[in-house]
């Protein structure tokens, strides 16, 4: 299970053109990721920094974020978009993965 929000991001050099998006997936309950969380500018801003903050980790995808933030809240995401969300889902379990092997030695 990923936590309250995997996050998507397209960060460019200004907050106000920031755009951010959450995704939750808990493989017992879920079919599909859902978006949890989504905004432009400050909003986005936010999302990126509850994520840095709980160490949750960050994806950079720019078109991909284009395409997730038009979707509605707490919708999983539509077939057509599971390749594209697959690799972020490797990308976590990647990232998790080190994670956790690196708080095995402490």
């Amino acid at each position: 299970m990923f936590n309250a929000g995997d996050i998507m991001s397209k960060e460019l050099t200004s907050t106000k053109n920031k755009k951010a998006v959450a995704l939750k997936y808990d493989m017992k309950k879920d079919t599909a990721p859902k978006i949890v969380a989504s905004g432009k500018g400050l909003l986005a801003e936010k999302i990126l920094e509850l994520a840095r903050k709980e160490n949750i980790p960050i994806y950079k995808d720019p078109h991909l974020v284009e395409t997730l933030i038009q979707l509605d809240l707490n919708v999983e995401i539509p077939p057509e978009l599971y390749k594209a969300v697959a690799e972020i889902l490797a990308f976590i379990y990647t990232v998790d993965a080190v994670n956790d092997s690196g708080n095995d030695s402490n």
